[in-house]
């Protein structure tokens, strides 16, 4: 890869990795466009750490309230809505890193395709825009209980197929249990923290084993451009979104979509 690939690429990545309009979606685009070849598993771990790196930097507050709220809940036996929130965040993991793990080699062989991408880029986006209008919001974060946990943790699991977006299937389940678009947006990013730090694990150690050539130069473009495009995105997504609520993103993914759909059409 060149400079130009790595910037392009972890940008895409940065901006909609929490945006519901899915990643994988876009990052297959360049491949299409300029026929580029897979990026390879030291891009991956270096869009990954950016990621994470910003969703962390961005809520660490929050963070740090949570786990230190466990910790007394642990330590002295004085639970409270935070430590539950906390518990209820690492729960809603456990099933995105079990499918993905188990499911890992199917995904690869036989699900990442533009096809794969175009399908769910509009079959979830429209599910998106039906469940946001037509369920009463009404519950916060804290309010969550271990089956409802559960439930959009499956759904997060789902995003491991590619056109799903992570982000958008978990706003999508939270809005369907009827929670607030503030709460269902912050339980996503919340949730994102445990699977992104373990896909992170998981493809650093694939790389270490691996022989594949490191080039630093390289990699610190990656993070730190896939670091500040996140941020970016956080930022924003989160002051928009009461005000211009989920539809443009539905249209948004309809639009790419049916460009995917065109492009299979004539190839």
């Amino acid at each position: 890869m060149n400079y130009f690939e790595v910037f392009l690429l972890a940008l895409i990545q940065g901006f909609t990795e929490f945006l519901p309009i899915s990643s994988s979606a876009h990052l297959i685009l360049p491949s299409i466009v300029f026929n580029w070849q897979d990026q390879g598993l030291l891009f991956d771990v270096a869009m990954h750490m950016g990621t994470l790196a910003a969703v962390i930097i961005y809520f660490r507050q929050e963070i740090v309230l949570l786990f230190e709220s466990f910790l007394t809940s642990i330590l002295l036996g004085d639970s409270n809505k935070e430590s539950k929130l906390f518990l209820m965040v690492i729960l809603s993991s456990v099933p995105a890193c079990i499918f993905g793990l188990f499911i890992e080699d199917i995904i690869e062989l036989y699900l990442r395709n533009v096809q794969v991408v175009a399908i769910n880029t509009v079959f979830f986006g429209l599910l998106l825009w039906y469940v946001a209008n037509n369920v009463s919001c009404i519950y916060h974060e804290y309010e969550i209980d271990w089956k409802k946990s559960l439930f959009i943790g499956i759904s997060q699991a789902l995003a491991v197929i590619p056109g799903v977006s992570r982000s958008g299937i978990t706003i999508t389940a939270a809005l369907y249990l009827g929670f607030t678009y503030k709460a269902s947006i912050r339980f996503s990013f919340l949730m994102s923290i445990p699977v992104i730090m373990l896909a992170s694990a998981y493809l650093g150690l694939e790389f270490v084993t691996s022989e594949e050539f490191v080039r630093k130069d390289l990699l610190l473009i990656g993070v730190l451009t896939s670091f500040t495009s996140a941020y970016i995105c956080i930022h924003f997504f989160l002051k928009l979104v009461n005000s211009i609520g989920i539809t443009p993103f539905v249209i948004y993914r309809l639009i790419l979509g049916f460009f995917l759909f065109a492009f299979l059409f004539l190839n």
